[in-house]
């Protein structure tokens, strides 16, 4: 099935707008996580994670084993846009590994 990368996007800048409203304090960058979920066994995570790694991204793996969380190595700026941009690249990778995007939040560790 092909991912609806409109609908996406449009949750991600929903989402922004949303805090905003509710007034969120948001912060000028932060590291972004992006999370990934695996697909049942086809996932392949060591080489998703190789991919990522490849285009600058930091990988980790949850705990329960189901989940890729993928951050940016550096702060970046906190708007839909740029959000979005980092988002779709992140998504773009998973999804050849049988990896679904599966939300994002920004990274405070």
């Amino acid at each position: 099935m092909k991912h609806d990368f409109e609908g996406q996007r449009r949750e991600t800048f929903d989402t922004f707008d949303e805090l905003k409203k509710h007034g969120e304090a948001l912060p000028e960058s932060s590291v972004l996580e992006v999370y990934l979920l695996a697909e049942g066994d086809e996932a392949n995570w060591d080489a998703a994670e190789k991919a990522l790694k490849a285009k600058g991204f930091v990988t980790e793996r949850d705990e329960e084993g189901d989940t890729l969380i993928v951050a940016t190595k550096a702060p970046i700026k906190i708007a839909p846009a740029v959000i979005w941009d980092v988002e779709k690249q992140i998504s773009d990778i998973g999804l050849k590994f049988d990896f679904v995007p599966d939300g994002w939040e920004f990274g405070f560790d």
